[in-house]
């Protein structure tokens, strides 16, 4: 494999200079919309130092010079796109250009987190399923257990808790009753005598008080 050719950016930029390499700063003309943030890769919440580092590292890989990645035209595009987020006000009027819908960020895909979430998300739901099973098996005139309740309950984030009870509902496996409490249906009780969980993977996920 022929190593990547070191570019030597002319001038050298800077924060301070906010001078896109090789662009001449000149009167704007009509050009086709682009998204900046995504030319660029950054979120809008990307910091000017963030926005500055992606600038850097495409405008290295499509600079003209570089025989292996040049591309005029996305060179071209990264150099106008941070001209304007490199500039506050610039920046300002380019998000009150944007059509609605587009000014929230793209979804961020962390794919450690992700699949450590997929991992976990089973016994996050079998918890919950464990601790309303345990309500109606011991006080079946009140099965119910409000939503503050099996936070307090579990050792799952408050959007954690959210998703598991999404889901368990689609399921079937849990219902609202008339005060918005949550309880375990016959379905989810099915389910769970089915497919029991060891103590090992629950008893982590729940709050329980200490053994005096």
């Amino acid at each position: 494999m022929t190593a990547q050719p070191q570019i030597a950016l002319e001038p050298p930029c800077s924060l301070q200079s906010k001078r896109p390499i090789g662009l001449v700063m000149s009167t704007p003309t009509a050009v086709k919309f682009q998204d900046h943030y995504m030319v660029l890769g950054v979120q809008r919440k990307s910091t000017t130092e963030e926005v500055f580092q992606a600038y850097s590292k495409l405008a290295a890989k499509y600079h003209p010079s570089n025989r292996e990645t040049r591309d005029q035209e996305m060179f071209n595009a990264v150099n106008r796109a941070y001209e304007v987020l490199s500039d506050p006000e610039s920046r300002k009027a380019f998000e009150a250009s944007l059509p609605q819908g587009q000014v929230m960020d793209s979804p961020e895909f962390k794919s450690d987190e992700f699949f450590a979430a997929i991992r976990g998300e089973s016994a996050r739901r079998m918890a919950i399923l464990c601790l309303l099973y345990d309500r109606r098996r011991l006080r079946p005139a009140v099965p119910g257990v409000s939503v503050r309740e099996i936070e307090r309950t579990t050792a799952i984030s408050t959007d954690e808790m959210f998703f598991c009870i999404w889901y368990l509902k689609q399921r079937n496996l849990i219902i609202s009753d008339d005060k918005s409490n949550i309880q375990i249906t016959v379905d989810g009780m099915d389910y769970l005598e089915n497919h029991t969980p060891t103590p090992e993977t629950i008893l982590p996920l729940l709050n329980l008080p200490a053994k005096a």
